[in-house]
């Protein structure tokens, strides 16, 4: 018998078709009743780089009409970022004009923008709609 690699091997008790169509297992003189039944191990082909997904990054625009109070909660309802993070963000929309507040897959990131876009208007006089939201391809 030839020297397979056997991953899965189970005995099984054949029916009277399986014993007539089985070939023997140990022709010499072997138990005649055994069936095996080999599954070959499934092999994973590695992901090729190629395959990922390019990511984008969601930006946060600054905006007077706005509270720190206002991007904070917003953040914290349609990104579940932590106080702290929503804190830290604010401030770099404030300081910087804009800031990245997630990095996903384009359609991800397309949703969140969408998002923060449909969020509403903030409770401040002068404000007349929700943050300005853009999305890029990250570096």
């Amino acid at each position: 018998m030839p020297d397979l690699p056997l991953h899965h091997a189970q005995r099984i008790g054949p029916t009277s078709t399986e014993a007539s169509q089985a070939m023997p297992l140990f022709p010499d003189g072997g138990d005649d009743d055994t069936v095996v039944v080999v599954t070959p191990k499934r092999q994973r082909t590695p992901l090729r780089q190629d395959q990922r997904q390019p990511r984008y990054s969601v930006l946060l625009w600054d905006s007077d009409a706005h509270t720190f109070d206002y991007v904070e909660k917003m953040l914290r309802e349609l990104f579940g970022h932590q106080k702290e993070e929503c804190q830290k963000i604010a401030k770099n929309v404030d300081a910087d004009g804009k800031a990245v507040v997630l990095t996903t897959t384009k359609e991800h990131a397309e949703l969140k923008r969408d998002q923060i876009h449909a969020y509403g208007k903030d409770n401040l006089e002068g404000s007349k709609g929700s943050m300005w939201s853009t999305i890029e391809a990250a570096s």
